[in-house]
């Protein structure tokens, strides 16, 4: 782990009189996974949203490699490093796969408009490179090569999930920010999903920014949990250490008792295994 490779400071976002961020601080440790959680309507979307640049905060900064960024738009944050994916699938389901894959590119593509079009020179050149860099090392990883000439709209939802990863590495991101990237899939497809995003983590040697409600895959994966409650951070630290954490079970059960917490997990993990 080293020096922080994004930060926010004070960040507070509001929707009328209904604040959805209030003085959010933390900051990202390069090279690891950090896991954002907190119950719904935490504010962990809006989070991530102004991360990302959709939304742009009232107070407060964001921090990439000391750079204050929170002006800029998501093109230009995509174009530094800042790739997504998100809660509801946003792919183009009548495209294939290769064809959504290669549009997370775009922004890093130098091509012109006019050879682009007539599709000559440099362009043609930037495509091969493109499709090579995609199908060598993305389609491969993610094990998704017999499925690269179906349109979108014809594969599973985990498949879909596994698309749409795709889509943002091929960004090239510095930062790849997952917003609940197991929501709605079976155990199968978590368990892939998991070990894809580790290994980006530690054969990539890639930064990776989390929102995720599945708490055993949180604690078994995240170097550094973040737990927002009413829009504001209230722990932050090791998995280990969050978990215990009084304010933490308070906001997810009513109560601070660790005893009933462990047997609720113990009762969903026995009841997902069965």
């Amino acid at each position: 782990m080293s020096d922080p490779i994004l930060t926010l400071e004070g960040i507070t976002l509001s929707f009328g009189g209904l604040r959805a961020l209030n003085e959010v601080s933390f900051d990202m440790p390069e090279g690891g996974i950090t896991t954002v959680i907190g119950p719904n309507g935490a504010g962990k979307t809006s989070l991530f949203n102004t991360i990302s640049g959709f939304y742009r905060p009232q107070a407060g900064r964001v921090l990439f490699r000391g750079k204050d960024i929170s002006r800029l738009h998501p093109p230009k944050r995509a174009k530094l490093g800042l790739a997504r994916t998100f809660q509801n699938i946003a792919l183009f389901r009548g495209m294939t796969v290769i064809d959504n894959i290669k549009l997370g590119a775009h922004s890093h593509l130098q091509t012109g408009l006019l050879s682009a079009l007539v599709y000559f020179g440099r362009a043609r050149r930037e495509e091969l490179e493109l499709r090579e860099k995609i199908e060598s090392k993305i389609i491969d990883f993610l094990e998704i090569d017999h499925i690269r000439n179906l349109p979108v709209a014809s594969l599973s939802y985990g498949l879909q999930k596994r698309v749409e990863l795709a889509r943002a590495l091929a960004i090239g991101p510095e930062i790849l920010l997952l917003d609940e990237p197991v929501a709605g899939m079976n155990r199968e497809e978590k368990e892939d999903m998991a070990r894809f995003i580790l290994d980006l983590n530690q054969e990539w040697q890639m930064t990776i920014l989390m929102v995720e409600h599945d708490m055993e895959m949180v604690m078994d994966i995240s170097d550094k949990v973040v737990v927002l409650n009413f829009g504001e951070v209230i722990a932050q630290g090791k998995a280990a250490e969050v978990k215990e954490n009084p304010e933490v079970l308070k906001a997810y059960l009513g109560s601070g008792d660790v005893a009933d917490m462990r047997r609720r997990l113990g009762a969903e993990n026995a009841s997902g295994a069965g």
